[in-house]
C-alpha cells in the first residue's frame, strides 16, 4: 500500500515526542509542500485558482504567507536535519522549499487577464490544509482524548486524498451543492419572510440560520442511517476506525453533495446571504472539532451545544449507541426525537467504524463500492 511506503520512508524507529526533531520534520515537509503549491498557482491561477474566491483575496497578504510558509519550511528542516538520525523528513521540506525559491518564491507576477472559466481549486486545498492543520493538529497531540492514537494513524493518506477531491474540483461542487436551491429560490419567492429575518439582531438571525440548518442536517442524515441505497454511501463516512480532524473528509461526492445542497434550500431560501456565509464558516469549524480528537468537554454545555464525545458516539460500532445522535450542532434535536445517547461519567467509545460491515479500503474502491450490487439483497 501507498501509505505504508510513505510511513516506510519518511518514519523511523526513533521518539517522535517533542524536541527529537520529528516534529519540526514533519512542519517542515508541511510547509514545503504548501510553498510549492502556492507558488504553482502564481504561475498559473487562470487554471489552479478558484475564480469565486479571487475577489476575496489579498495579494500582498498571499504573497507575505508564501514568504512565510517557505522560511518555515528551511527553518524546521534545519531543526530537524540537526536533531534527528534520519533527515527524509528536513529534507523534503527543505527541497520543496527551495524548488518553491528557485521558481520565483512569493515575488511571482500576475501575467495577463484572469479569467472565469474552468479551474482546479488548488488554492483552496491550500489554504484550508493551512488553516485546519494549524487549528486543529496542535490541540489534538496536547490534548488528545485516545493519547495513544497516532497522528498519523491507519488510513490518514486515504483521508487526505477524500480532503483534497472534496476541494480541487470546488467549482463543480459548488455548482451542484447551489443547484437545487438556485432554482427554488427563482421559483419560490420568500422576500417576505428573508425581509422579517433581516429585522433580528444578528445573534438571533444566525441562532435561527444554525437551528434550521441542524434539523434540515437531522432528516438527511437520518434518512442516510435508515434507507438502504442511501446508507451504501454513508457507510463510507463511517468506516473510519478512528476519528481525528481529517477522518471527517472522508464522505463519499454524492453524500456530499446531497446532504449539503438538501441543507442550502431552506438556508438560502429564507436568509440572508451574510448569515449563510457566516453559517457555512460556523459548520465548518464546528463539524470538524466534534471529530477531533480532543479529549476536554465543557461539561455545563453538553445539554445545548454538540462538542467532540458526543459525535465519537455516532461513530462507534458498539451496539448500544447505534443509530443514534444525528444532530451536528444541538443535541437537544436527539432528544426530541428519541435519538439521543450520550453515557455518564465522561466515558467514549472504545471501538469505531462500521458493525460487521466490510468495506473495500482505498479511496477509488470506496468510491464504486455504493453503485456495486448488494450481494446480501
Amino acid at each position: 500500500m501507498l501509505e505504508q511506503k510513505v510511513n516506510e520512508i519518511f518514519g523511523d524507529a526513533e521518539p517522535t515526542g517533542f524536541g527529537t526533531g520529528w516534529w519540526s520534520g514533519v512542519l517542515s515537509a508541511f510547509f514545503g509542500l504548501l510553498a510549492f503549491g502556492a507558488v504553482i498557482c502564481l504561475h498559473f491561477p487562470n487554471v489552479l485558482s478558484t475564480p469565486e474566491l479571487r475577489p476575496y483575496y489579498s495579494l500582498p497578504v498571499i504573497r507575505m504567507l508564501i514568504q512565510a510558509v517557505i522560511a518555515g519550511a528551511i527553518v524546521f528542516g534545519v531543526i530537524s536535519a540537526m536533531l534527528r538520525r534520519k533527515k527524509v523528513l528536513a529534507l523534503t521540506g527543505m527541497s520543496f522549499s527551495l524548488a518553491a525559491t528557485l521558481l520565483g518564491g512569493s515575488s511571482v507576477p500576475i501575467n495577463g487577464e484572469l479569467t472565469n472559466g474552468p479551474a482546479i481549486g488548488l488554492d483552496w486545498f491550500l489554504l484550508d490544509m493551512l488553516l485546519v492543520t494549524l487549528i486543529f493538529s496542535p490541540i489534538e497531540v496536547l490534548w488528545p482524548a485516545y493519547p495513544k492514537q497516532s497522528v498519523f494513524r491507519r488510513e490518514w493518506l486515504n483521508d487526505i486524498v477524500y480532503f483534497l477531491s472534496t476541494h480541487l474540483p470546488i467549482q463543480l461542487t459548488s455548482f451542484l451543492i447551489l443547484l437545487p436551491a438556485t432554482q427554488l429560490t427563482a421559483i419560490l419567492n420568500l422576500s417576505s419572510v428573508t425581509g422579517q429575518i433581516t429585522r433580528l439582531p444578528w445573534l438571533v438571525q444566525f441562532f435561527l440560520a444554525v437551528l434550521v440548518a441542524d434539523l434540515a442536517q437531522y432528516f438527511i442524515h437520518f434518512s442516510f442511517h435508515k434507507v438502504p441505497w442511501m446508507w451504501r454511501f454513508h457507510a463510507i463516512h463511517h468506516s473510519s476506525k478512528a476519528l481525528d480532524w481529517i477522518a471527517g473528509s472522508r464522505a463519499h461526492l454524492v453524500e456530499d453533495v446531497v446532504v449539503r445542497g438538501f441543507i442550502l434550500i431552506p438556508m438560502m431560501l429564507i436568509f440572508p446571504h451574510e448569515i449563510n456565509v457566516a453559517y457555512l464558516f460556523f459548520v465548518n469549524v464546528h463539524a470538524t472539532w466534534t471529530h477531533c480528537n480532543f479529549g476536554p468537554t465543557v461539561k455545563w454545555l453538553e445539554p445545548f451545544l454538540i462538542q467532540a464525545r458526543y459525535h465519537h458516539w455516532h461513530h462507534t460500532s458498539q451496539t448500544e449507541a447505534l443509530d443514534k445522535n444525528f444532530a451536528i450542532h444541538f443535541p437537544w434535536i436527539d432528544r426530541i426525537f428519541g435519538t439521543h445517547y450520550l453515557p455518564e461519567g465522561g466515558k467514549w467509545p472504545d471501538t469505531y467504524g462500521l458493525h460487521n460491515e466490510p468495506i473495500p479500503a482505498g479511496f477509488v474502491a470506496q468510491f464504486f463500492y455504493p453503485f456495486r450490487r448488494n450481494k446480501a439483497a
